[in-house]
Formats: C-alpha cells, sequence, structure tokens
C-alpha cells in the first residue's frame, strides 16, 4: 500500500482528498490511499518522524508551507525561491520539498486566458505569504512586472526581496485602500485565508464598478463560494477564478510527483466540483 495525505490546521474543509483520490481512480492505482490529517507548526516535525516506508508524499496546506520548507531534506529552485513548500515527496534521500502552487496559479490564470503575451503587466495580490509568493512566481511567468500588494499591516520583507529577484516593482497598500486602486489593474488575486477578504470585497462593492472590463480576479478560496471577493469581481465586470482551479492543477500535479503518473485533469476537476456542489 501506498500512503499519502494532506496535512494542515485547520484541515476538514480539504477537497484534496476527493481530488487525489478521483486521480487515483482514473490510473487505476488501487493499492493508493490518500488521507487527511490536522497538523500544525509545532506538530510537523513530530508528524514526520513517525511516518514509514508506506508513505509517498504529503501536501501541505495553512499553516505549514514555511515550516515544511525547514524539515525538508532538499527542496526544487522553485520552492526555494517562494519559500513554500506545498508538496512533501518521499525517495531514498529523505523528504523533497516542491511548490505546485505556483504551477496551479499559471495554470488556472492560463485557463482564462491570461498567459505571456496576454499584457497584463501590472497585478494586484491580496495578502504577502506564502501563498502570495507562490502567486509573485505566478505573474512574473506571464509577464507582469509591476505588482501591488494589499496588506494589513506591512509586507513581508521575504516577499518584497523575492520581487525584486524577479526585477518587478513592487509597492504596497493597506488594504483597506486596495478599492480604489483599481483602475489601472487588470489583474487580481487575492491569497487570504477564507474571510480575510471579505472588507475588500464589500469596498469594492459599496463603490461600484472601477475596474477595466477585461479584467481576471483570482481567489484561491474555494470554499463558501462565491466568496465576497469573487462577488466584487462579477460586480466590476471581471472574469472570476476560483481557487477550485488552482487547486486541481496544482494537486494534478502533487500526483504526478508522489506516483510518477498523469492523471486525467477532466476527471479530477469534476469530482471537485461534484464535491462544491454537494457542500
Amino acid at each position: 500500500m501506498h500512503r499519502a495525505a494532506v496535512l494542515g490546521s485547520p484541515i476538514q474543509h480539504s477537497l484534496s482528498p476527493v481530488l487525489h483520490r478521483a486521480a487515483y481512480v482514473s490510473l487505476g492505482l488501487r493499492d493508493w490511499s490518500y488521507d487527511r490529517f490536522e497538523v500544525d507548526e509545532a506538530g510537523l516535525a513530530g508528524f514526520l518522524a513517525e511516518l514509514d516506508d508506506s508513505w509517498a508524499g504529503l501536501s501541505l496546506t495553512m499553516p505549514l508551507k514555511e515550516q515544511a520548507l525547514v524539515l525538508a531534506d532538499q527542496c526544487d529552485p522553485l520552492a526555494l525561491q517562494t519559500g513554500a513548500v506545498n508538496t512533501l515527496v518521499a525517495d531514498e534521500t529523505g523528504w523533497t520539498g516542491y511548490n505546485t502552487d505556483v504551477h496551479g496559479l499559471v495554470a488556472a490564470l492560463g485557463d482564462a486566458g491570461v498567459g505571456p503575451g496576454a499584457g497584463m503587466e501590472t497585478a494586484m495580490i491580496l495578502g504577502s505569504g506564502a501563498t502570495a509568493r507562490s502567486a509573485l512566481a505566478a505573474v512574473a511567468e506571464i509577464g507582469v512586472t509591476r505588482v501591488v500588494f494589499g496588506v494589513r499591516r506591512e509586507a513581508r520583507e521575504s516577499t518584497m526581496a523575492q520581487a525584486r529577484d524577479h526585477g518587478i516593482d513592487a509597492t504596497t497598500i493597506l488594504l483597506t485602500e486596495c478599492a480604489g486602486h483599481l483602475h489601472d489593474i487588470r489583474l487580481v488575486i487575492s491569497t487570504l485565508p477564507a474571510g480575510a477578504a471579505d472588507g475588500f470585497g464589500n469596498d469594492v462593492l459599496e463603490r461600484g464598478p472601477m475596474a477595466p472590463d477585461d479584467s481576471v480576479w483570482l481567489d484561491a478560496v474555494y470554499a463558501g463560494w462565491p466568496t465576497l471577493f469573487a462577488q466584487a469581481a462579477s460586480a466590476v465586470g471581471a472574469q472570476v477564478v476560483s481557487g477550485l482551479e488552482m487547486l486541481v492543477h496544482q494537486a494534478v500535479r502533487q500526483v504526478e510527483l508522489m506516483t510518477g503518473m498523469t492523471p486525467d485533469l477532466g476527471v479530477v476537476q469534476a469530482a471537485g466540483r461534484a464535491a462544491l456542489a454537494r457542500g
């Protein structure tokens, strides 16, 4: 038996088991299992120490992405660049850390028509933590040269340093001021946890349409859809991308890393959408 799981805190809402199990079915992997475990930062090292050779990989969600970087025996360049590991894969040398969030974001935006050559030179990213750094790497890949970070207090210096490494002109404004700075921004990505972008969404709804007509807004949150961020996006006429699309693409990449096989994207996507529809 090969085992895998998603870890985080809180974790009961995670759709990862639905997605990975659907992938296993599509690949005919009857000897693979995927579960979820409530694990916080203080407990991650101990959890890893208890695992046996049946474990093939782990998915990491909040608040473990930075701690996993520290505990991994080695990391791929993208994980090191972003300072965030959301995937641990077991091999003969121990645990190798990867960042598949960047792939998930690039692929989800690509499905929405946002990619290199799309003319998206400026983006607004809400938040500055681990997921924001993945978003930063993703927008750099598609050609963004200027990023406005919306933060509650101050942007993390590690995030600003990464922006400089990408050659991106990065500025910060308070989250409460973001709604007033959308007039020339066509790409908005919220990397905030559930509910944390509600104030921004309400501000936009109160102000009314003020963003370019061809805007694309992505919310990393997928539960409780449509979120207030998504409702605000619709109100300004933006194309809305759910965090589910990002989650599906990054999950497919995780399955590839853990099993060496590529599942059917459509099967995994359908399973995720069905699970959300069931609540």
